[in-house]
């Protein structure tokens, strides 16, 4: 046995032999999210560790190479990133290249996005100089409705940004035809989504652009990281650009002179046969994930489909649960056509309901129940958008009745059934002592 082979050994042996983890009820926090790394994991980690190749590298190409396997579409292209958060940046920002000629979003040009949703899907629509168009969301979907989506769209609309909230997809079909009837980019936010169909398409395998998120939080974790999925090479080729300082070389980490032409060329003012690796053609980041962020997501997605089905198995239990308390909340649906790769269950307290939603969070924290508000409700409620440049398509009551009224807890795959149940216990004790007497 080698040395790295013993290493790897007693990393298998130490953490097979940590004692398992027992749920206690109301003493074991149930929480919303629940990555956990299992002995390949670990093992993966160690072993990327011990090559002492930390930046991005082979992991990097084969976790990218896996996401494609996953989603059955090889002729799309990956490019991994540090965050999802950063995944958002760069699908906006490639939108913005002048490659795509007058198709391309210049500042004061718009994009609809829904005004319920996450920060950063907002946020680099601000940060390109863009105008963000809000319309609001459907119940019990979360969604924004399509048609209002369309009926938004102006002359100066050149693109929309539309999260699959929750892990609920967004019907791509009718979205790609009235992207392409419109002449716009279809871009999603997918973070919260990985392994959802709409129509028999996985998300990301449609869109012009789409993003994913690795955070723990999510259905399969590389610690931090995010990767945006590129509909077409050129694509792609922008999104690297901005992701990789913002320059024009598309040799990969620790290689040089891939195209042949490294110190033979005239790029703009600059001296003829300038290091090809130092031409800039952007105004770009350094968003690259590292071959250990790489390692662990290339390990992880192995057991997504897996992930997928025991999140839906425990998004159901709990619809099944609490639907005798449908006259208290609005139970969540999965869209049309459609299977979620749920993040989270849903729930908003209806217009008749006798107690307010901070009295039942705190319930439910108060016994180990974890939960957590629909990130940001309605945006515009926030003081960091209190004066951006903006348009309201409609009115956006839905998506401030969320930032009232809605809140969501954990199905993800850890959750086991006895869990579940307490949950469901945890809630029929709050309902039973606020009855009206």
């Amino acid at each position: 046995m080698t040395t790295k082979e013993e290493i790897l050994s007693l990393v298998e042996e130490y953490w097979n032999d940590r004692p398992p983890k027992s749920f206690v009820p109301g003493e074991t926090y149930v929480r919303t999210h629940g990555a956990e790394l299992d002995t390949l994991d670990i093992r993966t980690l160690v072993d990327v560790s011990l090559s002492g190749w930390v930046t991005e590298g082979p992991f990097a190409k084969k976790f990218e190479g896996a996401i494609k396997d996953f989603q059955k579409c090889r002729t799309r292209f990956v490019s991994l990133c540090n965050s999802g958060s950063s995944a958002n940046l760069l699908a906006v920002s490639a939108i913005t290249a002048e490659e795509f000629g007058s198709r391309a979003a210049k500042p004061g040009d718009e994009v609809i996005t829904p005004a319920c949703g996450f920060p950063t899907t907002l946020n680099p629509i601000i940060q390109n100089h863009l105008i963000p168009v809000f319309v609001d969301v459907c119940f019990p979907t979360y969604l924004p409705d399509i048609k209002a989506v369309e009926q938004a769209i102006t002359p100066s609309t050149k693109a929309i940004f539309i999260p699959h909230t929750l892990g609920n997809p967004i019907d791509l079909d009718n979205y790609r035809e009235m992207a392409d009837d419109a002449g716009i980019w279809f871009l999603s936010d997918a973070c919260d989504a990985f392994g959802a169909e709409s129509g028999g398409m996985q998300v990301g395998t449609v869109e012009d652009i789409s993003t994913l998120s690795f955070y723990p939080a999510h259905q399969v974790t590389s610690g931090e990281g995010g990767a945006v999925l590129a509909i077409s090479a050129i694509v792609d080729k922008v999104i690297k650009s901005f992701r990789d300082w913002g320059r024009s070389c598309w040799c990969d980490t620790g290689k040089d002179n891939t195209c042949g032409k490294r110190f033979m060329q005239k790029h703009g003012s600059l001296p003829f046969g300038y290091d090809h690796k130092y031409v800039y053609s952007r105004i770009g980041y350094n968003l690259k994930m590292t071959d250990l962020q790489a390692a662990l997501g290339f390990s992880q997605i192995s057991k997504l489909s897996d992930f997928v089905v025991k999140r839906r198995h425990n998004f159901q239990y709990l619809h099944d649960g609490l639907e005798k308390y449908e006259k208290y909340f609005i139970l969540p649906e999965a869209e049309k056509n459609s299977k979620p790769s749920w993040f989270g269950f849903c729930l908003t307290l209806q217009k008749g309901a006798h107690f307010n939603r901070l009295d039942l969070i705190r319930h439910l924290e108060a016994h180990k129940v974890g939960t957590r508000l629909l990130f940001g409700g309605n945006l515009l409620l926030h003081p960091a958008y209190k004066n951006i440049k903006k348009r309201v398509f409609g009115r956006l009551d839905n998506s401030t009745t969320i930032a009232e009224d809605t809140f969501w807890i954990g199905c993800h795959q850890h959750l086991t059934d006895e869990m579940l149940d307490y949950v469901l216990n945890v809630f029929d004790l709050f309902i039973c002592t606020h009855k009206r007497t």
